[in-house]
């Protein structure tokens, strides 16, 4: 399953604006993002990850990524960063 990664990283940044922020830190490693999300939320994503060279995994549904993540709701997007 590819959530085990997420679900077992020691640090994790949840939403799309702290994914971004992080992507533009390089800190991010691995960029997850729930196929049901909206397009215009997760364009930006996918094309900073294409442009830094970062692995994204898609995900099925926002609800199966925000259990992934700890929280209770749906997310669009998650990323596992360096510590």
């Amino acid at each position: 399953m590819p959530l085990s990664g997420l679900v077992s990283a020691k640090k994790k940044i949840v939403g799309t604006k702290q994914t971004l922020k992080a992507l533009e830190k390089g800190l991010a490693r691995k960029v997850f993002i729930a196929s049901d999300a909206e397009q215009h939320v997760t364009r930006p994503l996918l094309l900073q990850c294409e442009e830094k060279g970062i692995p994204v995994v898609m995900i099925d549904t926002m609800k199966n990524l925000g259990k992934a993540c700890g929280i209770e709701v749906g997310c669009a997007s998650a990323a596992m960063v360096e510590e």
